[in-house]
């Protein structure tokens, strides 16, 4: 274990984390190497918008804090990574159960390795599609991370 919590263990405080919980959002899987999960937003009165499609703001949330939480959890506690920026494109309503799913390939940890192996900071970017049951994508959602390693862990 490379990290603090294991997978299953985070994935089912993510679940009840309150801003998960009480809008519906559910961490459905996340893999043992913290390479892959998978977000689901279920349909509820209260994450319904006037339109009655899913509210805009339940579907940026399900996205916020997996990207970074998945690299600490892969690169380990040598790293500092926090969510810096993200934009959202609506593409279609949401209506029924979303999904959204992550993934980190060992090209990007690799190339995140790289850029921090001298001690400065760096900005990948993920993007990600947030698709209904159908298969069809609903918005998708652009996110940067910023990733440094720990002061500690940084060359003199």
């Amino acid at each position: 274990m490379k990290w603090a919590f294991k997978p299953a263990v985070m994935r089912h405080l993510l679940n009840f984390w309150p801003p998960f919980f009480f809008s519906g959002i559910r961490v459905a899987k996340l893999s043992d190497d913290y390479r892959y999960c998978k977000v689901e937003l279920k349909s509820r009165k209260w994450t319904r918008n006037i339109n009655n499609s899913q509210f805009g703001g339940s579907m940026f949330a399900m996205t916020d804090p997996i990207y970074p939480l998945m690299l600490m959890g892969a690169l380990g506690k040598e790293y500092l990574v926090w969510d810096k920026q993200a934009d959202i494109n609506f593409i279609s309503p949401g209506r029924g159960k979303l999904c959204a799913e992550f993934w980190l390939s060992d090209e990007t940890l690799d190339a995140v390795k790289a850029a921090t192996a001298d001690g400065t900071k760096h900005f990948p970017e993920f993007l990600l599609h947030i698709k209904d049951s159908q298969g069809q994508v609903v918005c998708e959602v652009n996110r940067k991370v910023y990733v440094r390693k720990k002061a500690q862990y940084r060359p003199e």
